[in-house]
């Protein structure tokens, strides 16, 4: 039923913004030239079965250990590539519609499925160690420690697993309104705690140990007439650093959490249904009307807001060292300068979208798209102005 609603629920938000008398406003901005101040090289491309497979929009997205890239098909193909080159370590294939994404640590390799199914693999051999059916879609990468992995499934529970044999150590539940976005958030273990978002704009923290709840904090309050005004997920993983925390919902805020309280520190209107990275003491957040914006994690000041790729669906940003990095939804990979948010470099991987965030190894970027391809680039500074037609030069629509 509430697979149902939710698809329901973003069918209905996607089919306002198309009839708004002003529809200009929600046309994905189109691309214009720039010096490009990054040098981009391909180095290898990959993919993962997912032909004629129905792309959900989720982001099912890659892992890294750091000497492999793990990927997954939402018709059950995975595999394993090495990250400098490419070339192919194992392939498998798990009879499920994965929809997940894939998590790594150490030797142990999960991934989960829309009908419940949750899979612990060896990361070296692809070989299944175990499997469990959940009461619920998995539609996120799981967070794995040596005590408990942490599924979250999209009827509000959160599961805690046994990495030794899957079998359930602890679970705990958020309610769920009657409409949310298509998506859940990752959880995140931090020491002591698990931590959530969920679909009700709150943030939930969990001992790891007994699953019981330390404290919850509402995020995003929902607000309005309607049940569409009223969406607040929190769609993306926290983020921890420190004593603080860090999340932010769809249609309300970004807010900085005390770890040990739930207290909120500061808040900053924000809309987000991919979420944010931290680097420094910098936030770079992807909002919901496509613009990338950078604010002071102590105080939650924006610093800057580029807003060049406006309605280009963007994925969550990933943290280089001089730059940020989002996909969109016409395949486009975007480098933004971090101290200025100016365009660094962009390069076409095909017309596919890119929902998932990319994966970033030192100064090489991985992203995959809606259909399994996985592309992998070097990113090197260049001079301030671009060769026509080299890697990184601008690319207009």
């Amino acid at each position: 039923m509430h697979r149902a609603l939710t698809l329901a629920a973003l069918a209905a938000v996607c089919l306002s913004a198309a009839c708004s008398k002003d529809k200009a406003i929600d046309q994905p901005a189109k691309l214009t030239p720039f010096n490009a101040t990054l040098n981009v090289r391909h180095l290898w491309s990959a993919s993962v079965d997912d032909k004629k497979a129905v792309a959900l929009r989720l982001g099912l997205g890659v892992a890294s250990d750091g000497q492999r890239i793990y990927a997954a098909g939402h018709k059950g193909e995975i595999a394993a590539f090495d990250a400098r080159t490419g070339r192919l370590q194992w392939r498998g294939h798990l009879k499920a519609p994965l929809a997940g994404g894939t998590a790594v640590a150490g030797e142990l390799l999960t991934v989960g499925a829309s009908d419940g199914q949750f899979f612990a693999l060896d990361s070296g051999s692809g070989q299944v160690r175990w499997h469990v059916r959940l009461n619920g879609e998995i539609l996120a990468p799981a967070a794995i420690s040596a005590r408990l992995i942490v599924v979250r499934t999209v009827d509000g529970r959160l599961h805690a697993l046994s990495p030794a044999d899957g079998h359930e150590l602890w679970l705990q539940e958020q309610q769920v309104p009657r409409l949310s976005l298509r998506g859940t958030a990752t959880p995140l273990i931090a020491g002591d705690l698990v931590l959530c978002g969920f679909d009700n704009g709150k943030v939930l923290a969990v001992n790891a140990g007994d699953g019981s709840m330390q404290w919850e904090a509402t995020v995003t309050p929902p607000h309005g007439r309607t049940e569409l005004e009223r969406l607040a997920d929190i769609d993306s993983a926290v983020i921890a650093e420190g004593s603080n925390v860090y999340a932010v919902g769809f249609q309300g805020r970004i807010a900085m959490l005390a770890l040990d309280t739930g207290q909120v520190w500061w808040s900053h209107e924000a809309s987000s249904y991919r979420g944010m990275t931290l680097a420094g003491d910098t936030l770079y957040v992807s909002t919901a009307d496509g613009d990338v914006v950078a604010l002071t994690a102590r105080t939650g000041t924006e610093v800057w807001r580029q807003s060049a790729l406006a309605h280009r669906r963007l994925s969550t940003p990933a943290s280089m060292a001089d730059a940020i990095v989002v996909g969109d939804l016409q395949g486009y990979v975007h480098w933004l300068d971090k101290a200025s948010g100016a365009l660094a470099a962009r390069v076409s991987t095909g017309r596919t979208r890119i929902s998932a965030a990319p994966v970033v190894l030192g100064d090489v970027v991985v992203v995959s798209n809606d259909r399994g391809q996985i592309n992998a680039y070097r990113v090197s500074p260049r001079g301030a102005t671009a060769a026509k037609g080299t890697p990184g030069a601008p690319t207009p629509q």
